[in-house]
């Protein structure tokens, strides 16, 4: 008895030959990939800590000021340091103007509290 030959069909053009996977994209470098992931988690991660001090700086009594403004101007600095790493990551100037958008969460923590 004899086994019957298997029967090969032509591959699909839309799938993969795992023997001979496609060159990759050209221009798309995995360092690249990797400093875009680094920058977005470490500014993420550092803008929550800003957002976090508005949020207390807001549950402080409002009759004491100085706390508040306190946490509020400290966010932005916080702010300043997310832009600055962000920056640095990339190896671009960490002095530039790109500096000033750490002070949007002091303008708005005391947008907030001043009202």
């Amino acid at each position: 008895m004899t086994t019957p030959e298997p029967v090969t069909r032509p591959r699909r053009r839309h799938l993969i030959d795992p023997a001979n996977p496609p060159p990759p994209p050209s221009g798309v470098s995995l360092g690249r990939v990797q400093q875009w992931v680094l920058s977005v988690l470490a500014t993420t991660t550092i803008l929550h800590l800003t957002f976090g001090l508005l949020l207390a700086a807001w549950t402080i009594d409002q009759d004491d000021l100085v706390p508040v403004v306190g946490l509020e101007v400290i966010a932005g600095v916080f702010a300043m340091i997310a832009v600055a790493v962000a920056r640095a990551i990339h190896r671009r100037p960490v002095l530039s103007p790109w500096l000033l958008l750490g002070v949007l969460p002091t303008l708005l923590g005391l947008a907030v509290t001043l009202r």
